[in-house]
């Protein structure tokens, strides 16, 4: 079990701008998971004729066991899902009165995340700016695949955050 880190405040959360503030628990990404987000974003790669003819990489395993990964997987879309659950076992900051994503300035997904992978997340603080509307807190995440050789998503999010 991860020891989540937890600031007291801004000004704390301010001094360590530039740093790692830890990983996540591992999770593992379930048949279930890929078929619950591809129903509630109607996401199903191949519903069409035309991508059908392509494999479904994502909800069916005898297609996507034919093509370049061997077997069905995430949804880039679903694994950048993950980090509000993954960052908040990393840190917490108290004394605030609400936490807004407000976006990301870079998104990449280096690598597949085959169903039955175990993922997890590793925080880094990149900076803290005082502004009228809250603080911006911008993170770099980094979700790797247990056993991977790079990692399956790299966000550089951004929160704004109200004191």
């Amino acid at each position: 079990m991860t020891t989540r880190r937890t600031f007291d405040g801004m000004a704390e959360l301010e001094k360590a701008a530039g740093t790692h503030l830890g990983h996540s628990d591992w999770h593992t990404i379930s048949r279930q998971q890929i078929d619950t987000f591809a129903d509630a974003t109607g996401d199903h790669h191949g519903a069409s004729p035309a991508r059908r003819a392509r494999g479904r990489i994502h909800v069916d395993p005898d297609r996507a066991a034919q093509g370049p990964f061997g077997t069905t997987i995430a949804h880039g879309y679903l694994t950048l899902g993950l980090i509000p659950m993954l960052c908040w076992e990393v840190y917490d900051i108290q004394g605030v009165r609400m936490s807004v994503n407000y976006g990301a300035n870079k998104v990449r997904f280096p690598a597949p995340v085959p169903v039955g992978s175990r993922v997890r997340a590793g925080v880094e603080l990149l900076e803290v700016t005082p502004g009228a509307g809250g603080h911006q807190v911008v993170t770099r995440i980094t979700i790797e695949r247990e056993g991977g050789d790079k990692p399956v998503c790299v966000a550089d999010t951004v929160t704004v955050v109200v004191p």
